[in-house]
């Protein structure tokens, strides 16, 4: 397989993000997780940066991300399930974690399904922890408020950070 390049999303991606969105939102549909719809260009309305995964010219996943908490909060990673299991959401999330040091950010933060081996457990891996609910601010409460209100919570949920400066399997220090 050719190397994926991770880039900032252009505006001529937008089609192929959203078919992105909409082709991994089959994995849960696969694990019996009915989720409510979904129209991926809400999402991007609201986030502050996308960036893509191209392999041969073709836009196969994305990471959007927006500002919460002084932290950078991981709105959407997505693959193509065509193109799953190849390293390309290691090497978007990794982008993620390294623009967020370049902004000074001490977290990434995210809200994943806990169970699903390629949400929760998946993020652990790449040394994510689960985040106390004590330790939220405003902005993932709202945030957790919001998916909540969607109907995304329909299985257990968590909310997870990492120190976006240390590498991926040091162990998380405390906040």
């Amino acid at each position: 397989m050719t190397e994926p390049v991770i880039r900032p999303m252009r505006r001529h991606d937008t089609d192929a993000v959203v078919a992105v969105s909409l082709a991994a939102d089959t994995l849960f549909a696969r694990a019996g997780l009915e989720l409510p719809p979904d129209d991926p260009h809400e999402m991007l309305d609201h986030v502050e940066h996308v960036s893509v995964a191209e392999v041969d010219g073709s836009v196969v996943g994305l990471a959007a991300t927006i500002t919460l908490d002084g932290a950078t909060h991981l709105e959407q990673l997505a693959v193509d399930p065509e193109h799953g299991r190849r390293g390309i959401g290691g090497a978007l999330l990794e982008r993620v974690c390294a623009e967020a040091a370049a902004h000074g950010h001490r977290r990434v933060t995210l809200t994943t399904f806990r169970d699903l081996p390629w949400n929760g457990p998946w993020y652990e891996r790449r040394g994510f922890v689960t985040l106390a609910r004590t330790e939220w601010g405003p902005g993932l409460v709202h945030q957790w408020e919001i998916e909540e209100q969607a109907g995304i919570l329909v299985r257990p949920r968590v909310a997870m950070w990492r120190d976006p400066s240390r590498p991926r399997g040091a162990p998380a220090l405390p906040i």
